[in-house]
């Protein structure tokens, strides 16, 4: 393919797109901060370009320096990745303004989806279920407000219809703690995402996480790559993630991945894209959909053998899906445990030097990484130093794979999470899939040392 793809991303993920780009013979771009004039991936670029100082938002989210450095390497497409500018539609239509395709869905779709009131809407005439609560702008008069609270009940969740991560949301347990919890949820999502709508939803309890992988030609093609489970969560942000999600009521999950499906058709859905789930008592409800490449991404692509980010770029350039669902075999158990430059217990961050390191290996392991000995991590940018992926015939030889692959890798010279993954692969309540997304925070660190 003789085309060129400038890569909108850093670390990890950037690398990643480079490789896909290579197997393809599509040429990159990669742009860099001056803070990080060293990563691995730039080796690799066939150009680079620096954007900017090393604040994201004079680098990595400066939309005109970006573009600016498509059009001084003709690029023909640019590729987000995930975080920064992934889920900006402003940013995708400034794209297509200037004569780029953007890898991803269009804008219009980008901004439907990601507002979550509309996204929910979309998401119920589909035939999905939500979470019930209150979709509409909220009035103004609190005595209304308390009227809407108490229809849906206590406890409720006030939660940022631009949010996502899992910011922008806060649990209201009483009406005591409504008026003042809205008016702060409202101003957070404000200064996120210069966006105050909220909405209200009803409070599920204690569900799993599972979210289900959609891609899409915006041709009428579309398919699935089944359930990922990713309910290992520290304040909403997912630590480990798996694929199959185990233990799902059969006749409840074969609904979701058709009406996934049919939501693809029904808002012409172009690219790779994942539908956030809370599951409990059999039933899925719908949260969210991410209209980009999930971090957690690889562990579809090791039960199923189908490359998501060449799937992207494939797409993107007008080639379109000719995999038929029936034709998708799923194989095993993939486990990913993602790596961050963090303390094990309280999370604060570690930037600095690595002065040695060692990744896995083996049959059944996959490291997706940026990093390397000598490699300063930087304090401006996302944590995330590697996802280490095994994939075996079972769950439980997966955890034992990982065990082996966790014990195997190490890094010096700063803190890592390692070592909650390897306490986690021993976990008696982990090791049944007993676990919810309150248990690692109510349970687990309760005894965590």
């Amino acid at each position: 393919m003789s085309h060129k793809v400038l890569i909108a991303n850093r670390g990890e993920i950037a690398l990643r797109a480079i490789r896909a780009c290579k197997e393809l013979g599509i040429k990159t771009v990669a742009v860099y901060s001056s803070g990080d004039k060293n990563l691995k991936h730039l080796k690799f670029a066939d150009e680079t370009v620096c954007i900017g100082p090393v604040s994201p938002l004079e680098s990595y989210l400066n939309v005109p320096a970006i573009l600016s450095a498509a059009e001084v390497t003709n690029v023909k497409a640019i590729y987000p990745g995930y975080g920064f500018l992934a889920e900006d539609y402003s940013f995708a239509e400034k794209c297509d303004e200037s004569g780029f395709k953007f890898i991803g869905p269009n804008s219009e779709t980008i901004k439907m989806m990601g507002d979550k009131i509309t996204a929910k809407n979309i998401a119920e005439k589909a035939g999905i279920k939500v979470v019930p609560g209150y979709k509409d702008a909220l009035p103004e008069d609190p005595e209304k407000i308390h009227a809407i609270a108490n229809e849906i009940g206590y406890p409720l969740m006030i939660k940022a219809t631009a949010g996502g991560g899992g910011r922008g949301m806060r649990l209201i347990e009483n009406k005591d703690q409504l008026i003042d919890g809205l008016e702060v949820t409202m101003q957070e999502a404000m200064n996120a995402f210069g966006n105050k709508v909220v909405y209200f939803e009803k409070f599920i309890s204690d569900p799993r996480h599972i979210e289900i992988q959609i891609v899409a030609d915006g041709k009428g093609n579309a398919i699935h790559l089944g359930t990922r489970d990713c309910s290992i969560q520290r304040r909403h942000q997912k630590i480990i993630e798996e694929a199959p999600a185990s233990d799902l009521n059969s006749e409840s999950l074969l609904n979701t991945l058709n009406s996934c499906l049919k939501l693809c058709e029904d808002i012409n859905y172009e690219g790779v894209g994942t539908l956030e789930f809370l599951y409990e008592n059999n039933n899925f409800y719908f949260i969210e959909m991410n209209t980009r490449i999930q971090v957690e991404h690889p562990v579809s692509e090791m039960i199923t053998g189908f490359d998501l980010v060449k799937a992207q770029l494939k797409i993107a350039l007008g080639i379109p899906i000719t995999l038929k669902q029936s034709k998708i075999s799923f194989r095993g158990h993939a486990i990913e445990c993602r790596i961050n430059a963090e303390d094990a217990k309280n999370f604060t961050p570690s930037p600095g030097l690595i002065t040695k390191m060692h990744p896995p290996g083996g049959f059944g392991v996959r490291f997706d990484s940026h990093i390397y000995s000598g490699y300063e991590v930087p304090p401006y940018y996302d944590s995330l130093l590697a996802k280490i992926i095994t994939v075996a015939n079972s769950r439980s030889s997966c955890i034992k794979r990982m065990t082996s692959a966790l014990d195997e890798f190490f890094v010096e010279g700063i803190e890592t999470n390692h070592s909650l993954h390897q306490e986690l692969m021993h976990d008696e309540v982990f090791g049944k899939n007993k676990h919810t997304i309150n248990y690692l925070e109510n349970e687990f660190f309760k005894n965590y040392e």
